[in-house]
């Protein structure tokens, strides 16, 4: 199904066509819902912006607008407010019947795409031999919610997890492992990652320090890339260890991981290794490199450094090494080349942004970026603590993700226990079960209703609350609305899938509107790639379905009568709970039948 908001904008854009001519159908018919419902549903100022153009009254414009209007069967009879705006007030019949479709369809009215795109989602990459940490907590999810999105919409989806196992980093750590802890080469497989955190400590000291270990660890580097077999059982010992706590990690936040469809796959930049020579000499051949230092550099129209100076970007180091410049190009052509993709997209910090609008701007003019192809950099914020800086531990640390999960679920089984004592309903291992799910959930949803692009508070308090926009909220409306079935000893799911639909109650109008705002929201999330614009959907729906079941400003639902009319509103409860279910399930979040 089309959102509502697309077919007004395709009614206003047939007009617009009629009364400016055919260059009407580019015309913006800037529809939008309408602040104050009082003046309807949806509204289109499209005729101020053509009164300079057309040298006419906005407000005639309209008219003439209006008349050429063909929603007689979608809205009632379009409205002039002020100097030009075109009210939509929506029919109640036609509300009707774009329910009624809902019924059946298992995609809740979201429009499928009609030319699924194969789409590369890069995303999480933790760093080897360090333990995942909260700020990869965003990249994470973030990541994850945009491919189920893009999975839900019917592309075909790729999921990346490009980890940094080859570069300078790497190199220090193995060339101090050489010097200072010679055990380490022969039992590598020994160390565990909090271990090997020390190490790299210790060894990111010495290389800020000591020049000439500088030399040494850029040095191990080529080894590695060369194939030297010492430096090459390290890195297998190292990056195995990681990945074995970053699983960990991924388990609890159910983050699936493998080789499968639908699963995020592991690529280090060593798998990219055998094709940085092609990279450089291709760029070569596009003569596009330039020698500078003894480094191959490309320069970039528009990019200059603090001198203003124009800005090198190193894709071959004056020792023969590569780095990540040079790595993520590669990584564009083999996603191009030999995956296929027409749309990539990178989750990572937003400081990293000007890496990859460079590294965009160089492999499209090698020529290695067919124009369909679209390269796209989401960039995240920064987790804060109270103190507006970065989230650290009390002591100063950086907070490791998974303790913080584990934190998060016995937070949440606090509640749940202190709850249970005064009720006693639950078994232990069912507060256990609802503890997880909530104190995950809970993490996952308070960062993702954040704009992704913005830094945001961390709160214990907050992000556990049962009101307001959190996860607990959300889980504890869908499962009020699970346990209306129950009561009224409905099984939703068994109920006839062309049920008649009845809406005379405002609140059931308003709700009816809500369900129906969902493919809309889907196709600006996966547009924007921004999972808050679905939080905030999410949270407005159960609001709206709050009030359809206040008695003091909704309806009867359980015991309503007539009996067209209870069934009709325990259909509009199912489809609640399955948008909500749906929409949680985008963003990685699991649902509770029973809170």
């Amino acid at each position: 199904m089309k959102s509502i908001r697309q077919q007004l904008e395709e009614a206003v854009s047939q007009a617009l066509v009629q009364v400016v001519g055919p260059e009407g159908s580019e015309i913006d018919p800037v529809v939008r819902p309408t602040q104050d419902p009082r003046f309807g549903d949806y509204q289109s100022n499209v005729a101020l912006g053509l009164a300079k153009r057309l040298g006419r009254k906005p407000r005639e414009i309209a008219e003439s607008l209006v008349e050429a209007l063909q929603l007689s069967g979608m809205c009632e009879a379009p409205e002039i407010a002020g100097p030009g705006f075109i009210n939509f007030k929506l029919r109640t019949d036609f509300l009707t019947e774009q329910v009624q479709k809902l019924q059946a369809d298992p995609y809740l009215g979201a429009e499928r795409a009609s030319q699924p795109r194969r789409v590369v989602v890069d995303y999480s990459s933790p760093n080897v031999a360090k333990e995942m940490h909260v700020g990869h907590l965003r990249s994470t999810i973030i990541g994850d919610s945009i491919a189920r999105l893009l999975d839900f919409q019917g592309h075909d989806v790729l999921r990346l997890n490009h980890i940094g196992d080859w570069g300078t980093q790497f190199g220090m750590l193995i060339q101090y492992l050489r010097e200072e802890n010679p055990e380490a080469v022969e039992n590598p497989e020994a160390f565990h990652v909090q271990e090997l955190e020390q190490f790299y400590r210790a060894a990111k000291a010495r290389f800020d320090a000591d020049p000439g270990f500088q030399e040494r660890a850029r040095k191990a580097v080529v080894d590695l890339q060369s194939g030297d077999p010492q430096a090459r059982i390290l890195w297998t010992a190292l990056c195995a260890e990681s990945m074995r706590h970053a699983q960990e990690v991924y388990d609890l936040l159910g983050i699936a991981v493998g080789s499968g469809s639908g699963q995020l796959q592991t690529r280090g930049e060593s798998f990219y290794n055998p094709l940085l020579p092609e990279v450089v000499s291709g760029l070569e051949q596009q003569g596009m490199l330039v020698e500078d230092q003894g480094a191959a550099c490309v320069f970039l129209e528009g990019w200059t450094n603090k001198e203003g100076q124009p800005l090198p970007m190193i894709v071959r180091k004056s020792d023969g090494g590569y780095n990540y410049d040079t790595t993520d190009l590669a990584g564009i052509r083999h996603r191009i080349g030999v995956e296929h993709a027409d749309r990539i997209i990178y989750v990572t910090d937003v400081r990293q942004s000007n890496h990859f609008q460079m590294v965009f701007q160089a492999a499209r003019k090698a020529g290695w970026v067919p124009e369909q192809v679209s390269l796209e950099h989401v960039g995240f914020g920064m987790v804060l603590g109270e103190d507006k800086k970065p989230f650290k531990t009390r002591s100063g640390d950086t907070v490791k993700l998974v303790d913080l999960l584990h934190e998060a679920q016995e937070r949440s089984y606090a509640v749940v226990d202190q709850d249970e004592a005064r009720r006693g309903e639950l078994t232990e291992a069912q507060k256990r079960e609802i503890a997880r799910v909530v104190g995950i959930s809970s993490v996952k949803y308070a960062d993702l209703s954040h704009n992704a692009a913005s830094d945001y508070v961390f709160d214990w308090d907050t992000m556990l609350a049962l009101e307001g926009n959190t996860a607990p909220y959300m889980l504890y409306a869908y499962a009020r609305v699970r346990s209306i079935g129950r009561k009224a000893g409905v099984d939703f799911d068994q109920l006839p899938a062309d049920l008649p639909i009845v809406l005379e109650h405002e609140s059931e109008i308003a709700l009816a509107k809500e369900l129906l705002n969902f493919t809309g929201v889907v196709q600006q999330t996966a547009r924007e790639l921004r999972p808050h614009h679905l939080t905030d959907y999410l949270y407005t729906l159960s609001r709206a379905f709050s009030t359809f079941y206040d008695r003091r400003h909704g309806v009867r639902i359980i015991d309503a009568e007539p009996e067209a009319v209870r069934m009709s509103r325990l259909r509009l409860c199912d489809l609640t709970a399955r948008t909500l279910k749906t929409g949680l399930g985008l963003l990685g979040i699991e649902v509770l039948e029973q809170m």
